[in-house]
Order: structure tokens, then C-alpha cells, then sequence
């Protein structure tokens, strides 16, 4: 039976659908014994964010249709989606939103293949469809549990390639609408796409003037501009729908009209383009990683600055040439050879050209070495398609050129799709070994999350929960409660408050919490009153309301008697174990003078689990040993007895028991051991006393600012009293 081009085409899809969701199934297969990732039964997801999405799709299904104060994304496509998905799917809810990225990620193969097929090679795409969809950085950000926005962001822009492709060969109106569209849904499933967008608009007006000068037919490319214009305008989606359907209408049954008028059309999208705000989020999109300072600055009342929490966002860094080649197409040589792929795939179709835009942001994650710098991690996943394209273009050509000069007719087809194989095997070998070794585990353990599911029957939801920004978005799954920073909000000032109740003494501690929540909830009510501003940030409110200009002598004054305002609810904090880690980043934000912006000595904190016990000296590595005979710590050359020796211990019905041996007290470094972690911590005076250490690692905490409400080794949960 022979099979006709659009079976082999969606034979070729069906494989390498099933391809990249079979290994997206290993995870499943390395952790199904894992009862520490399940909760209920259920495998959790392994991003942070994904609770973002999960918090309001849970909440629109729930019929919560108030979101003002607490933050729930009830109004965000992924949220939308995920609700509507949820309504007709026969999976439960954590099964779906576990599941959904390795199924819609996998949809990748689709544009990748078509746009293979419309150079009639759908070989190419087949082998393009099978590298790209597990590629690293594609895989890191698409792979089962990962549920977040990710898993369609990479497919909508291909799908326009496609489209744009399309439209350039056939110059068919049909095809000017695909690309309108999907446009739409680009922006509405997810609005930073904005610059790439804008990107594909202007390499096309680019080629426009290109057609200008060399006196071709431009025109009907300039209809296609005019309509991905009016797609991309920042308008009501609907206006944008309606008036792209209207215009699709007018071309199809007008074109003569059309063609006539159609100068003052592309003129009217372009100034409609400009006066709704067209130019401004281009720059802003990218600034905030490209053009980064450690320190950002409030522009008006205090001029008050803070630590900007890009400096300590990894995917935002600068990546070797190495890693940018592994996480684009797995291997240097398979990145070189898909850089060759793709010139040589553009130079024989220039069409191919208008990939550029993904290329360009993909290879922004490196930058240009002395002249700009890297964009991070984050955009390598932009070239992956396109690369893979050109790898799988370059893979078909040499395996032809190789079987035509070695091969006589009858085996050249046979050697062809063997060198084929071969090729696409070594190519796939990096990239499947990282699917493998990549064992990501869940965002929180099986008994971090029994302790927020317990603290839901415990809070109210108008409740907050004061911890770190990365685990904001869990606890409100899961606890059902506000907090005061998450993956979304935190910006240095709002870091700054929550930084300093985790790293101060506990009274100011508690006197912070209750005033930054209090704070946080008057800004939510006089934001729904115009005429009522309050300052920049919660920390310079409190600064001018207490009467000081000074931020250093507000501060000071917390450790005096304070008047806090009303308490309107209740506060807690959530200590959990793996905060230790972070523990000096998160000091970062209020380790500064909010004045000048100059940076304090930085707290010293040492952590290690890899020691070694000689019976006299502990060797706790990176030059640091403690020698027991003689109650000193030597850190590098220099030599300090010890202030405190703390040695904790969970007995076996989990109780924690601490013993204290004070050694020097005017010395300023604390050594403690937790037993049950085997962990060293090496800490000077500030970080031991700080509120973070006392009350999760040494359970001691004051009684008339604090109740514990939920212990564990993973967790401890307090209540404020104040």
C-alpha cells in the first residue's frame, strides 16, 4: 500500500508525538516508588510557578470570582485553560496539571514537521521533531510535572514561522489569518510574547523594503504586515479578533478594494500600532535581564534602595558557550553542526530567514562576548526548534551527498536513511542522557506538604503565611492563605520586609510581620480608591508614618517600644529545613543600607554536610575545621574560638532536644551540628540570633511573640501573637 504525503506526514507526527511523550515518562518510571513525591497519591509537580496557575484554576472551579487581595490569577489563560480542561477531562485535578506539559509540550512536532513538509522534506522534520522536542533547555522547561506556560510557549511562535512561511510562498489570504490569529492566542496564552512578536513584524517590513528596491510586487506582503499589526495592537483580545476577521473578510471578498486603499490601511495599522502603546513594552520585556544592576532605586519620595532580586535568578545569569550549546541542541558539536544546518537550509530557501527572530532571542541567553551580555538560561529554549532544524537539514544533506558519491542506485536509498538513522541516534544520545540524568525532584516533600494541608484547617484564607518567594505559590495551594511575596512579586522592596523578619532577632521580627502585613492589606484597599496614594513600598509608608526620614532610624527604633496598628488577622511564619540552604541569599535583601544602597558586611554562614571526625579536629572542608580539644574554628588561616556549640537532635517520636556548651561568649562564631541532618552550620552572632536559626533550627523561640503550631524536621509553622 502506498501511503499518500498528508498520511505519511501524520504518521510522522503520531511518532514523534509518541517519542517525545514516552521519554517526558521517564521521570515517572525513575520516581513511581517515590512516596515523597506524592501527596494523596499523586505524583506533585516540580515547579514552583505551576502553583501560580494551579492556585486559580482550583479557584475558578471553586466559582471564586474575587481575586483583588489575594492574588489568585483567576483571570489568566493557564489558569482558564487548565479550568476549562478540568471540566471535561475524566483525570482529577492533580493529574491533569501533572500530566499537561508532557502532552501539549510534545505538540511541538506538529509546526516543526509542516514547515519541513513545505520545502518537501519531511524527513528533515522528522528528524527536527525527535531532537527539538527533548532538546535540554525544551525538555527542562516542558517535562512532566513542569506545569506552567512553558509547555505551548515555544509551540505558538512556531506555529507563526509556519504560518509566515506559508503566507510568503502561497500568498494566500488564508494564511495571513492562521498567522493573525495565532498571534492572538500567542498574546493571550502568554502577553510577554510581545517582542518576539514584534520581531517577526519587523524582519517582514524589512523584507518589504528589500522587495521596494528591487522593484517587486510587495504589496501583498504589506496586507500581511497590516494584519499581523492589527494582532499584535495592544487592544481588547476581542477587538483585535473581530477586527482581524473583519479585514480577513474585506481581502477575501474585496481584494480590489482592498489593494487600492491599501496604503492608507498599513498606514492606519502602523499609527494605531504607535498610539496604543506599540513601542513601549519592546525594551521592557528584556531590560530587566539584560540591562540588570544589582541595586534598583525608588524614583520619588525617600529614593530608598534595594537589592534587585535579578542578581540571584540563575536562569538570568550568563552561561558558558558550553552550556548555551548543551541546552540548544545537547552538544557543542551538534549545535555547531545545526548553526551550518540552518545557514545552509536558509541559503537554499531564504524563506527560512524569517526564523531569525526566534534564533536572535535564542542566542541572546549567550549574547555577544565583549559587546553584549548574556540573557541567561531562559532563552535558549527560543532557537531550539530552528536549530533543530537546521540539524536535521544538515544531517539529510550530508547522508544524501555521502550515499550519492559511495553508493551505487540500488543502495543508495538504503545507506541514505541508514546514515540517516546513525546521525539522528548520536544526536539524540546527549539530550536523552540529560532527560535521565535530570532528576528533578517535586517542589516540597510529602511532609511539607501534610503541614500546609494542616495549617489549611488551621488559618483562615484572609490569613498570611510570612516566608521566602519561593515557596509563596505552594502555600497558597496548598494552605489556602495569602502571603506577602511569591514568584511574582518580589521585587527588592517587598523582599526587603520579609528578608528582615527572617534574618533579624525575633522581637523586630514580629513587629515587621505584623506591620507589613497590616500595611500590605491598606495598600489593597486604598488602591481602590484613585484618590488616596500610598509611598513607592510597604517599608517607606511605614518610615514616613512613624515619623522618620531616616530608614536606618526606623529600623533602630523596632527594637523599642513600637505602637503597631490593629491587628486584622492572623500571621504566621513558615520555617521550612530547605530555607537553610538559601539562607544567605535571602540575607542579601536586607543587608544593606536603604539610604545610600552601600551593602553591610555580609553575615558569615557555612553549611555543610561533608565532614570528617579525626576524634580531635572536625574537617568541615572549603578550609574550615573545628578543633575540639581547643574549642577554636579555623576559617582559612585565621583561628577563632567558639561563642556557642550546639549540638540538636529529633528523638524518635520526633521531639527536638538541644544542648548548648558556651565556650567563649565574646566570640562571634557559633558552631551547630544537627544530629538528625548530619549538617554543620558555621555562623557568626548575627545569623545565629536571627529568627530563621532560633526558631526552626533550634526550636527556641519567644512564647509572647510565638506560638508553634505545626513541628516537623522539614517544617515549622509559628503563629504570631502580636
Amino acid at each position: 500500500m502506498t501511503l499518500t504525503n498528508n498520511k505519511i506526514t501524520v504518521l510522522l507526527i503520531f511518532l514523534a508525538f509518541a517519542f517525545s511523550f514516552a521519554v517526558r515518562l521517564i521521570w515517572v518510571q525513575q520516581f513511581s516508588g517515590v512516596e515523597q513525591f506524592k501527596f494523596n497519591n499523586e505524583f506533585m509537580i516540580n515547579t514552583n510557578d505551576g502553583y501560580y496557575w494551579a492556585e486559580g484554576a482550583r479557584d475558578i472551579l471553586a466559582g471564586k470570582t474575587d481575586s483583588t487581595n489575594d492574588l489568585s490569577p483567576i483571570d489568566r489563560s493557564a489558569s482558564i485553560f487548565t479550568a476549562w480542561l478540568a471540566k471535561v477531562v475524566p483525570f482529577s485535578f492533580e493529574t491533569l496539571i501533572f500530566y499537561m506539559p508532557a502532552f501539549f509540550s510534545s505538540l511541538i512536532v506538529i509546526p516543526i514537521i509542516l514547515i519541513a513538509r513545505e520545502f518537501n522534506r519531511l524527513e528533515v522534520g522528522f528528524i527536527a521533531a525527535l531532537v527539538g522536542s527533548i532538546a535540554w533547555s525544551y525538555y527542562n522547561r516542558t517535562m512532566i510535572g513542569y506545569y506552567d506556560t512553558d509547555f505551548l510557549n515555544i509551540f505558538f511562535p512556531t506555529v507563526l514561522l509556519w504560518s509566515l512561511i506559508w503566507s510568503i510562498k502561497e500568498q494566500d489570504e488564508k494564511y495571513f489569518l492562521i498567522a493573525a490569529l495565532d498571534s492572538i492566542a500567542y498574546r493571550w496564552w502568554y502577553p510577554q510574547s510581545y517582542s518576539l512578536e514584534f520581531a517577526f513584524v519587523a524582519l517582514l517590513g524589512i523584507y518589504v523594503v528589500y522587495q521596494f528596491f528591487k522593484k517587486q510586487d510587495f504589496k501583498i506582503n504589506l496586507i500581511l504586515i497590516a494584519f499581523m499589526l492589527i494582532a499584535i495592537v495592544n487592544l481588547d483580545i476581542w477587538i483585535r479578533l473581530i477586527a482581524i476577521l473583519a479585514f480577513f473578510l474585506a481581502v477575501k471578498f474585496k481584494k480590489d478594494e482592498v489593494l487600492k486603499f491599501l496604503y492608507y490601511i498599513f498606514g492606519f495599522s502602523v499609527l494605531l500600532f504607535i498610539f496604543t502603546g506599540g513601542l513601549d513594552p519592546i525594551i521592557g520585556q528584556l531590560k530587566g535581564y539584560v540591562f540588570r544592576d544589582s541595586i534598583s532605586n525608588s524614583s520619588n519620595g525617600l529614593g530608598l534602595n534595594f537589592f534587585s532580586v535579578v542578581q540571584t535568578v540563575r536562569e538570568a545569569g550568563t552561561i558558558s558557550f558550553e552550556t548555551f550549546a548543551n541546552r540548544v541542541s545537547g552538544h557543542t558539536i551538534t549545535l555547531i553542526a545545526s548553526i551550518i544546518g540552518y545557514i545552509w537550509f536558509a541559503f537554499k530557501h531564504p524563506v527560512m530567514l524569517l526564523a531569525l527572530p526566534m534564533v536572535g532571542l535564542g542566542f541572546l541567553a549567550y549574547g555577544i562576548p565583549g559587546l553584549v551580555d548574556g540573557g541567561g538560561l531562559r532563552f535558549t529554549v527560543y532557537a531550539v526548534p530552528v536549530m533543530a532544524l537546521g540539524l536535521g537539514y544538515i544531517i539529510f544533506k550530508v547522508s544524501e551527498l555521502i550515499s550519492i558519491k559511495y553508493m551505487n542506485e540500488n543502495a543508495y536509498k538504503p545507506a541514505k536513511y541508514l546514515l540517516i538513522s546513525i546521525f539522528t541516534i548520536l544526536a539524540l544520545y546527549p539530550n536523552i542522557k540529560h532527560v535521565i540524568d535530570y532528576k528533578v525532584p517535586t517542589v516540597l516533600n510529602n511532609q511539607e506538604v501534610q503541614a500546609l494541608d494542616k495549617l489549611k484547617t488551621i488559618a483562615d484564607r484572609e490569613d498570611y503565611v510570612v516566608t521566602w518567594w519561593d515557596y509563596g505559590y505552594p502555600i497558597r495551594y496548598y494552605a489556602d492563605v495569602k502571603t506577602l511575596i511569591d514568584g511574582g512579586k518580589h521585587s527588592g522592596s517587598v523582599n526587603f520586609p520579609v528578608s528582615f523578619i527572617l534574618t533579624q532577632p525575633q522581637d523586630v521580627a514580629a513587629k515587621m510581620a505584623r506591620l507589613d502585613v497590616e500595611y500590605t492589606e491598606k495598600r489593597f484597599e486604598l488602591a481602590k480608591d484613585n484618590a488616596i496614594k500610598m509611598a513607592s513600598s510597604n517599608i517607606e509608608q511605614m518610615i514616613l508614618d512613624y515619623g522618620y526620614e531616616d530608614a536606618n532610624d526606623f529600623l533602630t527604633s523596632l527594637s523599642l517600644e513600637t505602637k503597631l496598628p490593629p491587628k486584622t488577622r492572623d500571621v504566621y511564619l513558615y520555617l521550612p529545613n530547605r530555607m537553610l540552604n538559601i539562607l544567605p541569599t535571602v540575607a542579601l535583601f536586607s543587608n544593606l543600607d536603604l539610604m545610600d544602597g552601600n551593602k553591610m558586611a555580609r553575615p558569615f554562614f557555612y553549611q555543610t554536610n561533608n565532614f570528617q571526625d579525626d576524634g580531635k579536629v572536625i574537617n568541615l572542608g572549603s578550609g574550615v575545621s573545628l578543633h575540639k580539644d581547643k574549642g577554636v574554628v579555623q576559617i582559612g588561616k585565621k583561628t577563632v574560638r567558639v561563642n556557642n556549640f550546639v549540638v540538636t537532635e529529633y528523638d524518635k517520636n520526633m521531639k527536638l532536644h538541644t544542648k548548648v556548651q558556651t565556650v567563649d561568649p565574646t566570640s562571634p562564631i557559633n558552631i551547630v551540628f544537627m544530629k538528625s541532618y548530619n549538617t554543620f552550620l558555621v555562623l557568626d552572632s548575627k545569623m545565629y540570633n536571627s529568627s530563621f536559626i532560633q526558631m526552626f533550627v533550634l526550636e527556641n523561640y519567644n512564647k509572647k511573640l510565638y506560638e508553634l503550631v505545626i513541628a516537623s524536621p522539614f517544617s515549622k509553622i509559628y503563629r504570631l501573637k502580636i
